[in-house]
């Protein structure tokens, strides 16, 4: 038996420009002519009735999905965007939009807008950001427990900059829970085996009745053959994107996250652990005697690697909930305290 390969995650956002790509166009004057290897000759036989079907299924949901899509680009690169709704507020990754920069959105026409940040979450890697002046169709949403895996997707976005650009798969799994590059760990994440390449982060994963069941986030890397894990990429679940995304709309923040909050921060540690390195004042961790200098060794029944590891062992946690915390102090005596979980916060309001 080979030993288990671990895969790394790469956030789906390019900073590619498309020139780099070496695409040509493609003149009609350098084409087969009909009949010589064109595909366009008429007396190639149709396909059979349930392959027709099928690719009017396709052809229906893309057509319909495609213009609720646009494209995100501000001075750090470029992702994609679902319009949330008729106002011309769309819900886009937050790391689409991070590190500030004008925000420039493009539609699957080519019309350009400026865009605003309403705001964003990063906890959930999810932001909102307003097209002035846009009047674009608002895609619809998949409720909760709507989708099965087998399910057929297609992922529609912006890869590479290759604007409008659709590739196809199936739900591969549910309720994965995946650590991000910047640290955040998302759960219950949907897995797909539609291509997720760079300029999808934001963009729509999407069934065949058309409605958006995710925001593709994430492609997996396989380090030992130094790229692609081919077929495995993860998008946020729609009804989180839904309840976020409507939150920050409503009010510029995040108010009920939904997410338990422990009141730290953490480092790696030398050996295993994560190292307090400062405690909110009244926070949860504080409040049950947690101080910095104290090493976290787990978490309920979860050992306890890294700051990761504290992301991932909260990440199904809810506000509310107590766990038991193992510490150690700085003399290395070991503890358990209980900790009744808080509300992650939601961040300040935009300007």
């Amino acid at each position: 038996m080979s030993a288990r390969r671990p895969l790394t995650l790469l956030a789906a956002v390019a900073a590619i420009p498309l020139s780099a790509l070496g695409v040509t166009a493609c003149g009609g004057a350098t084409g087969s002519p009909p009949g010589h290897g064109s595909g366009t000759d008429a007396s190639t036989p149709a396909p059979p009735g349930a392959l027709s079907e099928l690719q009017q299924s396709f052809t229906t949901v893309i057509s319909r999905v495609t213009p609720q899509v646009v494209q995100i680009s501000n001075p750090r690169g470029l992702g994609s965007g679902v319009v949330f709704d008729g106002k011309g507020d769309i819900v886009t990754n937050a790391h689409v939009v991070a590190g500030g920069g004008p925000l420039q959105v493009t539609d699957s026409r080519g019309h350009t807008y400026h865009g605003t940040l309403v705001g964003s979450f990063a906890p959930d890697d999810l932001a909102v950001v307003h097209a002035a002046g846009a009047s674009l169709p608002a895609a619809t949403f998949a409720e909760a427990g709507s989708v099965r895996v087998g399910d057929i997707v297609v992922a529609i976005g912006n890869p590479l900059g290759l604007r409008s650009s659709v590739t196809q798969g199936i739900v591969s799994a549910l309720g994965r829970t995946v650590d991000e590059p910047g640290g955040a760990s998302l759960p219950n994440v949907v897995q797909t085996s539609a291509p997720i390449n760079p300029g999808n982060s934001g963009g729509a994963l999407v069934d065949m009745n058309g409605r958006v069941v995710g925001i593709p986030t994430l492609a997996a890397t396989d380090p030992e053959l130094g790229g692609s894990a081919p077929g495995i990429g993860f998008a946020i679940p729609s009804a989180l994107v839904t309840d976020i995304a409507g939150q920050l709309v409503e009010h510029g923040r995040v108010v009920a996250s939904h997410r338990a909050f422990l009141g730290v921060d953490l480092a790696t540690g030398l050996m295993t652990g994560a190292v307090v390195v400062s405690v909110q004042p009244g926070g949860p961790a504080a409040r049950a005697g947690i101080s910095a200098g104290d090493v976290i060794r787990h978490i309920d029944d979860q050992d306890i690697s890294g700051p990761s590891g504290v992301a991932d062992a909260l990440a199904t946690d809810r506000p509310g909930q107590t766990v038991e915390v193992g510490v150690s102090g700085r003399d290395g005596s070991p503890a358990t305290v209980k900790v009744t979980l808080g509300q992650y916060p939601g961040g300040r309001r935009r300007g």
